[in-house]
């Protein structure tokens, strides 16, 4: 794209309710219990200064700053293993009606 019509892949209001929504207590609390520490916030309030910037004066800079930004976020959540095992191909029994009068523990 050509550099005026590029736009911040986030609009600046969604950067400053995810910066909010990360210093709210409930947030904090979560992050604690689930990871053991509190959660680093100052990302999102950076983000959202430098899209303002973006916004008044379109400088390259703070292109280029969002951009790697997002880049380490998309980074960040793909570094985590998946939960499920994905199946190549599909049960051998998946035609097969299901036993809905026996237990699932045999």
């Amino acid at each position: 794209m050509a550099g005026s019509q590029w736009r911040p892949p986030r609009s600046c209001d969604v950067y400053w309710s995810e910066f909010k929504h990360c210093k709210s207590l409930f947030n904090r609390f979560h992050e604690y219990y689930t990871y053991g520490k509190a959660p680093d916030c100052q990302q999102w309030k950076q983000d959202y200064y430098t899209c303002k910037e973006w916004e008044k004066n379109q400088s390259t800079h703070a292109k280029e700053s969002l951009q790697e930004s997002e880049r380490r976020r998309v980074a960040e959540q793909r570094k985590f293993t998946p939960v499920w095992e994905l199946r190549q191909t599909p049960p051998d029994d998946w035609h097969l009606p299901l036993n809905q009068d026996k237990p699932q523990d045999s």
